[in-house]
């Protein structure tokens, strides 16, 4: 079976699976995605990873466009993701509706997941935010960081602490059985990022990956990605 190959951030993989079934039966070819940090991925590419069709940040898009590493005239975009806050299903949901409550809540957890502050879109921005609560050398001993958002959710699911908190994007929350979204980051921490997608500048499935192109950015499927943290 012929093999449509995907370097993707993390926030879209959710996505991705939903299509899978539906594009596989209809083109008879399969996805062989690979999925995590932005950065990562986009390290991937430029050190020489196959890729049919790329899906990332906007502005990394934009960036492997000028390269040439994607055929920028294909880039279209999936929508837009919001960074929030996560608990584990079961658990009471601290108020988190601006900075202070935020600040309150992330000092009375006493585990703090969240993606690679150094790689990945979420957790970038949210160690910004810990240091811009003041709080970010207080609570250094309790944070657990994971190379991507998926993985740091499902430490979130599987943790044993007593009331552990998660941060990372919309998309990965939603698709992580054993948690729940709280709310998307308050004003003054909020971030909110445009994720696109564009066909690989040396794909081989280049017909196949106009395709689910097409299927993830139709008007059709606008209410799916929206269940899906898109917005």
């Amino acid at each position: 079976m012929k093999k449509l190959r995907i370097l993707s951030g993390g926030a879209a993989q959710g996505l991705v699976e939903s299509l899978r079934p539906a594009f596989e039966a209809e083109t008879g070819c399969s996805i062989d995605g690979t999925f995590g940090a932005v950065g990562a991925m986009r390290a991937r590419l430029l050190d020489g990873a196959p890729a049919d069709l790329v899906i990332l940040t906007r502005a990394v898009i934009d960036g492997l466009a000028r390269d040439g590493q994607v055929v920028g005239a294909t880039a279209a975009d999936l929508g837009t993701i919001e960074t929030a806050i996560a608990v584990r299903r079961g658990d009471a949901a601290p108020p988190v509706g601006d900075a202070n409550a935020l600040r309150a809540a992330l000092l009375a957890a006493n585990a703090i997941h969240f993606p690679d502050p150094e790689q990945a879109t979420a957790g970038i921005h949210f160690a910004k935010v810990l240091k811009d609560l003041g709080i970010d050398a207080e609570v250094a001993g309790r944070l657990r960081t994971a190379p991507n958002g998926a993985t740091a959710m499902k430490a979130l699911a599987a943790s044993t602490a007593r009331r552990p908190i998660g941060c990372t994007q919309a998309t990965e929350i939603l698709s992580t059985p054993g948690i729940v979204l709280v709310a998307s980051l308050p004003p003054g921490c909020a971030l909110a990022t445009v994720y696109t997608a564009a066909i690989g500048a040396k794909a081989h499935a280049h017909g196949e990956a106009a395709r689910l192109l097409a299927l993830l950015t139709d008007a059709a499927g606008r209410e799916a990605r929206r269940r899906l943290g898109f917005i």
